[in-house]
């Protein structure tokens, strides 16, 4: 029997919003990875305030990408700068389609002058490797996927553990007996440890310091136990799954934007070669921001924040859409939305002055100006509660992007087609601050440069 395709699914279930639209729909957490430790808070805490480590070993999938094509496919589909790119380097790799929507991001590493590795959720991993087989680049490819859909099971080809926090450099020297070498953001460094050599990548989250060490899964014990050891004495915690999700929040990184690839007639072939249990066909949507056309759902590189990344020197899939994009006043802003307390306690609480305790939301929730209009959709929503308050990273107009302009959240679960988009379906409102994207101020003006 067959494996169905993304494009027999959408086919069977009437458009692509039939297909994706599933109200209610659970909050993705990292596969493998306890949900919590010591408690969400002290795990938010950890970061801010001392040190913690985080696992990454099993929700992240990698695409290896070897051969003497490597850097021309990546170039071709992708809107970076490839003409500096150093081996070691790592970059946030953007593919768009021709229209110009952001396919999704990932981490590329270059390993060697013909050989990358591409991490993250594989929409961008399934983009490459397509095109790859499409236009006869001279690559080869092998793959590891999240542990959550390894075949057969089993245990990843790598470990990946971040070390975070202000304690974050006294820890990794008593590690390795000595600070490492000093490295540039976003550029790795090989690492030995008692004979066991792997790589550290520097790089942090939500404004703190910190590294991510990658390595064979051969010495993932070895390494885990000795950062526990370590880490000891300067109250080392280690982070799950629920506080995992959450400092992209403050950072202002938004995951899982919807792929730009299910309406355009010259991309069905490659619907019809994506699985539909795939990434595609299975991460859903849902909210109170309903709209049944699903281009309303695509999102420019450029409302992301994308836009220093592009890099128009080179010809590459979507260029001419995002030259004619740069200067476009109409595309939304990435902003942080701050909800209102008494309003979180009300709705989310079920009292003025109760505590919601964790909320975590991937919800696209419709966001309206003073006269009730649509200005905006939330993208990501979590409790951070070293800052007291609910966080939303949300696009919005530009009209309504100025720090210090309030806004309403419309919190509930529009049950999609056969509703119209604009019905008033009772949901109750929250009141919102709009904030500046990141919310850390560290990450906003200072970790890239000094990093």
């Amino acid at each position: 029997m067959a494996i169905p395709s993304l494009q027999d699914g959408i086919d069977k279930a009437g458009s692509p919003v039939a297909l994706l639209w599933k109200p209610g729909a659970e909050p993705w957490t990292p596969e493998v990875i306890v949900r919590e430790y010591t408690g969400w808070r002290q795990e938010q805490a950890a970061w801010h305030e001392g040190v913690a480590l985080l696992n990454l070993s099993h929700h992240m999938y990698d695409l290896w990408i070897e051969g003497s094509d490597a850097t021309q496919l990546l170039a071709d589909h992708g809107v970076n700068n490839f003409e500096r790119f150093a081996i070691g380097q790592a970059k946030q790799y953007v593919p768009v389609t021709r229209h110009g929507h952001i396919v999704t991001d990932g981490v590329l590493v270059r390993e060697a002058e013909d050989a990358y590795v591409l991490s993250g959720i594989p929409a961008a991993q399934h983009w490459v490797q397509f095109h790859a087989e499409k236009g006869g680049y001279d690559v080869t490819f092998s793959t590891d996927s999240s542990s959550a859909f390894r075949p057969n099971g089993g245990d990843p080809k790598l470990f990946r553990y971040q070390i975070q926090g202000p304690l974050a450099f006294e820890l990794i020297a008593g590690v390795f007996g000595a600070p490492i070498p000093r490295t540039k953001f976003l550029h790795t460094a090989p690492v030995t440890l008692n004979g066991r050599t792997f790589k550290a990548l520097r790089h942090g989250m939500a404004g703190q310091a910190g590294y991510e060490f990658i390595g064979p899964w051969e010495h993932a014990a070895y390494v885990h136990e000795a950062f526990l050891k370590a880490g000891e004495p300067l109250g080392l915690i280690q982070v799950g799954a629920l506080a995992y999700t959450t400092p992209s929040v403050e950072s202002g990184w938004i995951p899982s934007p919807v792929p730009g690839i299910y309406s355009d007639p010259e991309l069905a072939e490659y619907r019809k070669w994506l699985p539909l249990f795939g990434i595609e066909g299975k991460r859903p949507l849902n909210g109170s921001c309903f709209s049944a056309d699903i281009e309303d759902h695509y999102v420019s590189p450029y409302e992301l924040g994308y836009g220093k990344m592009i890099h128009f020197g080179h010809e590459f899939v979507g260029r001419d859409a995002l030259l004619r994009a740069k200067d476009d006043e109409g595309l939304r802003r990435k902003v942080t939305l701050v909800f209102h307390p008494d309003d979180v306690g009300r709705v989310l609480g079920g009292g003025k002055d109760t505590d919601p305790g964790f909320v975590l939301s991937y919800a696209r929730h419709r966001v309206e100006g003073g006269d009730g209009g649509l200005v905006g959709v939330t993208m990501q929503t979590a409790s951070i509660d070293p800052i007291g308050a609910l966080l939303s990273l949300t696009l919005i107009d530009a009209a309504h992007a100025e720090p210090g302009t309030e806004v309403t959240v419309i919190w509930g679960e529009h049950p999609g087609i056969g509703t119209d988009a604009d019905a008033d379906l009772g949901f109750p409102r929250i009141r919102a601050t709009v904030q500046p994207s990141p919310y850390d101020r560290h990450a906003r003006t200072e970790y890239r440069r000094n990093a």
